[in-house]
């Protein structure tokens, strides 16, 4: 059975700061939704690429040679091995990932404080 979802909807529901939650699968990708205050850790993932579509707020990424703002239906997508940073400016933002697995790294730059 075909299942619908609201994504902004699944996004907004979430009850803690950079987790994910994996709502499908396709093609070999799961599809998840994940919402981000202040920011994460530095990290990389050198096993995959990492791809942001944002849906409501804005996310900074950081770059170790510069930063990309991405504003509410703006995709950028990390190749695997790159370093960066999440940054929410503002009070939130909800955002849909796209990778083969939920993540790389053990944190995935999940920062200490916004483990529940």
């Amino acid at each position: 059975m075909l299942t619908k979802f609201a994504v902004a909807d699944e996004a907004a529901a979430l009850t803690e700061f950079w987790s994910q939650r994996v709502l499908a699968t396709a093609n070999g990708n799961l599809l998840k939704v994940a919402k981000g205050t202040r920011s994460t850790t530095w990290h990389a993932h050198d096993d995959q690429d990492e791809t942001f579509l944002v849906l409501s707020g804005e996310l900074t990424i950081q770059l170790r040679d510069g930063d990309v703002r991405l504003t509410p239906g703006d995709l950028l997508v990390i190749p695997r091995g790159v370093e960066h940073c999440p940054r929410v400016e503002g009070d939130e933002a909800h955002f849909l990932l796209i990778g083969p697995d939920v993540t790389s790294t053990a944190a995935g730059g999940k920062p200490d404080w916004s483990h529940g």
